[in-house]
């Protein structure tokens, strides 16, 4: 940064492709009163960048918007309202705002150099947890813990599918299956990504392009019991086969729709196999806390794939928008 007063940033001033993120030269925000003013180290990208940048009809997003929604970095300076005791603490941010909204969507996000956030979003880095490894947490993984365990309550032993395996979500699906005991399989569209889930313990691996009826393959991997928890947050043309690939008893948990928001359901089979369906809505600030705590005691050590310098991570969100990428990309400013 060549002085106190500006800083580097990337920024979308138009929905668009990935080329409508560029790097700018930007006012370094101040701390007003009830914020705290962060020096980013590492922000963590997401599919929902992707949909920033494209524009979704019912998400209209103020221009210029600064993209990227997982955050860490050190204290710098806070305003009235805000306890000292943070001045030089290593954050995590609480990606969603305490109005309402979320880092990188409804106000700027991480892809630049320092960030003003309300004091309430800042959550303490254990010492030997990295910047990296915590801005890999709070969407994903945050997600994927409230998902499977405030919601969905899953327990060793249970057969778990989870479709979309590979993505950052996935990937902390599959690992938090894993701490507590699961038989896990693992939907994935190609050979190369099966390969790195199976070193991420997965026990089975389906491909569902080469085998797109991906119901038939869980049914005879499961000896004809089908699975106890199938995560579907996928949504689009795969719900049917989700609930063909039930146990009876068993629990479909979703937190989005990726490929689409209507679904058709089969309730034959909600009924014949006596199905629960529990969706889960983002995660609190419980749930980062406790992602943080699996990483400190060594249970846990999030999938960074790719690592970034601030003015390529265009190439990043290019990544994610192909659907290239294993586990999360983290971009350093």
């Amino acid at each position: 940064m060549a002085n106190n007063t500006t800083m580097r940033a990337m920024a979308i001033r138009a929905h668009g492709g990935v080329d409508q993120l560029n790097l700018e030269e930007w006012p370094v925000p101040q701390a007003s009163d009830g914020q705290a003013l962060v020096e980013i180290k590492a922000c963590g990208l997401n599919y929902m960048d992707v949909f920033v940048i494209r524009g979704m009809p019912d998400m209209p997003t103020t221009m210029p918007r600064i993209p990227g929604g997982d955050i860490a970095g050190i204290v710098r300076a806070v305003g009235a309202g805000v306890s000292d005791k943070w001045l030089g603490k290593r954050v995590v941010l609480f990606p969603r705002f305490p109005t309402g909204g979320v880092l990188g969507e409804n106000g700027n996000g991480g892809l630049c150099e320092y960030i003003a956030v309300d004091g309430r979003q800042l959550i303490e880095i254990p010492d030997n947890v990295s910047f990296e490894d915590a801005a890999a947490l709070p969407i994903a993984y945050g997600t994927s813990h409230r998902m499977l365990f405030t919601r969905g309550h899953i327990k060793a032993g249970e057969k778990v599918l989870i479709l979309g395996a590979s993505g950052g979500v996935g990937v902390s699906c599959l690992q938090f299956a894993k701490m507590v005991g699961c038989e896990v399989y693992a939907c994935t569209s190609s050979e190369e990504k099966g390969e790195k889930l199976k070193a991420l313990g997965a026990d089975h691996i389906i491909n569902y392009v080469e085998t797109p009826e991906f119901s038939r393959a869980v049914w005879t991997a499961t000896g004809k019991t089908g699975v106890d928890v199938a995560i579907n947050f996928t949504g689009g043309d795969t719900w049917i086969q989700t609930q063909r690939s039930m146990a009876t008893g068993g629990r479909i948990l979703t937190c989005g729709s990726t490929a689409g928001h209507l679904c058709d359901i089969d309730v034959r089979f909600l009924w014949h196999r006596e199905t629960e369906i529990i969706g889960s809505r983002a995660y609190v600030p419980e749930d980062i806390v406790a992602c943080l705590d699996y990483v400190a005691s060594g249970k846990l050590k999030p999938v960074v794939e790719v690592r970034l310098p601030l003015e390529r991570a265009a190439e990043g969100v290019r990544l994610l928008d192909d659907r290239q990428i294993f586990g999360k990309v983290i971009v350093t400013p």
